[in-house]
């Protein structure tokens, strides 16, 4: 059974994400977060570190949507830690890996909504 190793309650999701999900990119940002980035950001109120480093093969849920990870950038975990940031690229293979990015694949594009959860779990 898989462990939960962070996990963020969506506050609100910025007016241009729509065009962003659709193609499989989604930028996490924990309050405070700069106007302009809030406009395309996930915004959630977690700045604490995973229960243990995020990693290649755990998941990523969002909704009813789950994720594995295929890759994990250098800085991911740290700014998840700090600034409760994250981008992450679903089903884009071809995406160069950003150190703070992490890159996953699943059977759909999530589009998240205020209220729910974000959920990494470990393996």
């Amino acid at each position: 059974m898989a462990s939960e190793l962070w996990t963020a309650t969506i506050d609100r999701v910025g007016e241009f994400t729509t065009e962003l999900f659709d193609g499989g990119c989604y930028i996490l940002f924990g309050d405070p977060v700069p106007d302009a980035l809030a406009e395309v950001s996930i915004v959630h109120g977690t700045r604490q570190a995973p229960a243990r480093q995020i990693r290649v093969g755990d998941l990523l849920l969002m909704g009813d949507i789950e994720l594995r990870l295929d890759e994990v950038g250098e800085r991911a975990n740290l700014n998840l830690t700090d600034l409760g940031h994250a981008v992450i690229y679903v089903n884009s293979p071809d995406q160069p890996l950003l150190p703070g990015a992490i890159k996953a694949t699943g059977s759909g594009f999530p589009h998240p909504t205020a209220g729910s959860a974000i959920t990494f779990k470990g393996e």
